[in-house]
């Protein structure tokens, strides 16, 4: 089976440093477009994101859960549906002992992406990666996706100017979904 990875902050979510309540996320105009042509083209979609405030202190994992339903509630009232959303609460300079490790789950490591490949019984290189940095893209990558597709929201324009290695690049969201829709992986 097949699907769509996709960074949440700055891909799909207004980039605003660390959101901390649900009355921060905002929709980046055409992500809801995007996923709901994804969706109708087959693709799976699911969210696969860095928390590292949760490590940090900034908020706590309930927090980060309502921050996500209030994403899918957005995405909801706007036609579009993701399939599962994965966050990695860790970041090695965290406050929070718990969370303050160097693990494999956060990018641009792959273990968001293996996560999320066992639970939807996925085909990774039958996948898709798409975000608005190169760490997103390298974990892509080094999941072993097909392509890799960076956007230019968010961090988006501050990364075409790094060596990303992006397989195609798009002006959003909704222009990424086209390029994979008319695409066979």
């Amino acid at each position: 089976m097949k699907a769509v990875f996709l960074d949440r902050d700055g891909t799909i979510v207004e980039e605003r440093g660390y959101i901390t309540v649900p009355d921060d996320v905002a929709l980046i105009p055409g992500a809801a477009e995007g996923i709901a042509a994804l969706r109708a083209a087959g693709w799976k979609v699911l969210v696969v994101s860095n928390q590292g405030a949760v490590a940090k202190g900034l908020l706590t994992e309930d927090d980060l859960s309502q921050i996500n339903l209030r994403m899918v509630a957005l995405l909801a009232a706007a036609g579009a549906q993701v399939d599962g959303v994965y966050c990695c609460p860790h970041h090695p300079d965290g406050t929070e002992p718990e969370y303050a490790i160097d693990c494999d789950c956060r990018k641009p490591r792959p273990g968001l992406l293996e996560q999320a490949a066992r639970d939807h019984d996925l085909d990774l290189p039958e996948c898709v990666m798409v975000g608005d940095t190169a760490r997103d893209l390298e974990a892509g990558r080094a999941a072993g996706v097909a392509s890799t597709v960076l956007v230019l929201t968010g961090h988006g324009p501050k990364t075409i100017g790094e060596e990303h290695g992006a397989d195609h690049v798009a002006k959003d969201l909704a222009e990424a979904a086209r390029w994979i829709a008319a695409r066979a992986v």
